[in-house]
C-alpha cells in the first residue's frame, strides 16, 4: 500500500515567493535560462539550472555546475530566503488556470512503492536526462522538483475533506505568476488530519505518475545509492521518500501534445493528401462564417485529429477496424505513427528522428501554422489523451508512446523543498 508521509518542508520566505518560484527546468533552453536568471536573480531556476551562472563554453553536466547549484542553494537557506518548517507537515498546492482549481497535497512519496509498482509509470525515460538530475539531486543533497502524481478522487474523500477544511484558513503564500496562473499554499499541521491523510493513502493499491518520470526515477536511484552508502539505513531516513504533490484525477485536464513534420519525405503535398485518404476518412474543413480564429480546427472527439497541409486543415478520422482495445494500440498517437508517420513519413522512432517535433496544446493551434509557415511541411493537431487512458495503460504495465500527454498548469520549482 502507498506510504505518502509528511515532511520538513524548506520554502521561501513569504515575501519572496513569487520571486523565486519557478517553472521546471526542462522547459527552457540554456538561452531561455539564462535570460530567465537574469530577469529575476531570486528565480529559483539558477538553482534547476545552474550552468546559467557559468560561460556558454562551460559544460552544463560539468561537476562544477552541480556543485554552484549546492552552494546556490544552501547560501539561500542560510541567509534567509527560505525558510525550514520544524516539523512533519503536508502542504496543499493550489493552482488556479483560466477558472479552473486543482489542490495537490504536497507530500514524500516511498522510493519503494516506485520500485514494487504502487507507484505506476507510463513512459520511459532517457538515461543523460536521468544522470543529470541524479547529480543535481545527489549533489544538492535535496530534492528541488516535485514529481507530478495523481490518485483516484474515489479513494480519497477524507483526504478531499481535509484540503477543503484547511483551505478555508489564511494561505502561507497567495500570487499570480506572470503566465496568469495562481498559487495558494497552505499547511496542514494537525495531528489527527495528519493521520487521517497517512492512513487514507496507506489503502490505495496505485498512484500514478503524471508528469515527471525523469525526477521519479533519478530520485529514486539517488536514493537507493544511499542505501548503498548507508547498509544500516532503517527505511526511515528521508532519502527513501522522494517530493511529490498529489492531485485527484477529477481535478485534472491534459492537453493535446501536436505533431508536426519537417518534410514529407519525398512526396509533393498532392501525392501526400492522397496516402492520407488511403488510411483515414478525410474532408476539408471550411470555415464557418460565426466561427472565427484557429482553434475552430480542433479535433472535437477520440478517433479524431486535424492536419494542416499548406494552407489547408482536414480532418482526419480514423476508421473503425484500425481501433483497438489495447490500451497503447488504441490511442490516438499511437494509430497516427503505426499507420502514417512510420510507413508513408518514414518517422522511425520519434524519440530520437530530428524530422519530427512535439508542440503542446499549451501553446494552441496557432503555433502549429507558424511551424507549417517557417520550418514543417505538415502538422497534426491531436485529440487530447485522457486521464483514463493514461490509468489504464499505467494498470496494464505498459508505456505510452512518447509525448502523449500536456499537463497544465506546471507546478512550480522552488516552493517546496525536500532535504535528504
Amino acid at each position: 500500500m502507498a506510504d505518502i508521509k509528511p515532511f520538513c518542508c524548506i520554502r521561501p520566505a513569504r515575501d519572496k515567493a513569487a520571486r523565486i518560484a519557478a517553472l521546471p527546468y526542462d522547459v527552457y533552453s540554456r538561452k531561455e535560462a539564462k535570460e530567465e536568471v537574469a530577469r529575476e536573480p531570486l528565480s529559483f531556476l539558477k538553482i534547476d539550472r545552474p550552468e546559467t551562472q557559468f560561460e556558454d563554453s562551460v559544460d552544463m553536466y560539468d561537476p562544477k555546475v552541480y556543485q554552484k547549484a549546492h552552494d546556490m542553494l544552501w547560501e539561500m537557506v542560510a541567509q534567509g530566503d527560505f525558510v525550514r518548517d520544524s516539523r512533519e507537515c503536508y502542504y496543499i498546492y493550489e493552482l488556479t488556470m483560466k477558472g479552473r482549481v486543482q489542490d495537490g497535497l504536497v507530500a514524500c512519496a516511498s522510493i519503494d512503492d516506485y520500485v514494487n509498482g504502487i507507484i505506476k509509470k507510463h513512459e520511459n525515460t532517457r538515461e543523460d536526462k536521468e544522470q543529470d538530475r541524479i547529480r543535481h539531486v545527489d549533489t544538492c543533497n535535496a530534492q528541488t522538483g516535485p514529481i507530478f502524481l495523481a490518485y483516484r478522487t474515489g479513494e480519497a474523500a477524507a483526504v478531499c475533506a481535509i484540503v477543503e477544511q484547511t483551505k478555508q484558513g489564511e494561505a502561507l503564500y497567495d500570487f499570480v505568476s506572470s503566465d496568469g496562473i495562481r498559487h495558494r499554499v497552505f499547511r496542514i499541521d494537525g495531528e489527527a488530519e495528519i493521520a487521517v491523510i497517512r492512513d487514507t493513502f496507506g489503502k490505495m493499491k496505485q498512484i500514478y505518475i503524471a508528469d515527471g518520470h525523469h525526477r521519479a526515477a533519478s530520485a529514486v536511484k539517488v536514493g537507493l545509492l544511499r542505501r548503498q552508502q548507508h547498509p544500516d539505513y532503517t527505511g526511515t531516513e528521508e532519502f527513501n521518500y522522494f517530493l511529490s504533490v498529489l492531485f485527484p484525477d477529477d481535478q485534472l485536464e491534459i492537453y493535446d501534445y501536436n505533431r508536426v513534420v519537417k518534410d514529407l519525405s519525398g512526396l509533393t503535398p498532392e501525392e501526400f493528401l492522397d496516402k492520407v485518404k488511403e488510411i483515414f476518412d478525410v474532408e476539408p474543413m471550411d470555415v464557418m462564417e460565426e466561427e472565427t480564429g484557429v482553434e475552430r480546427y480542433r479535433p472535437r472527439r477520440k478517433g479524431e485529429f486535424s492536419m494542416l497541409l499548406g494552407e489547408r486543415w482536414y480532418l482526419c478520422r480514423i476508421r473503425e477496424a484500425d481501433k483497438s482495445s489495447d490500451p497503447v494500440e488504441g490511442l490516438d498517437v499511437s494509430i497516427l505513427q503505426k499507420k502514417l508517420l512510420g510507413p508513408v513519413l518514414n518517422i522511425g522512432d520519434p524519440r530520437v528522428d530530428t524530422r519530427i517535433d512535439f508542440v503542446g496544446g499549451v501553446r494552441g493551434l496557432e503555433e502549429l501554422e507558424r511551424r507549417v509557415n517557417t520550418d514543417c511541411a505538415v502538422a497534426f493537431a491531436m485529440y487530447p489523451t485522457s486521464i483514463g487512458e493514461l490509468f489504464d495503460v499505467a494498470d496494464a504495465g505498459l508505456l505510452m508512446p512518447p509525448k502523449s500527454t500536456w499537463f497544465e498548469p506546471k507546478l512550480r520549482s522552488g516552493l517546496f523543498i525536500h532535504s535528504l
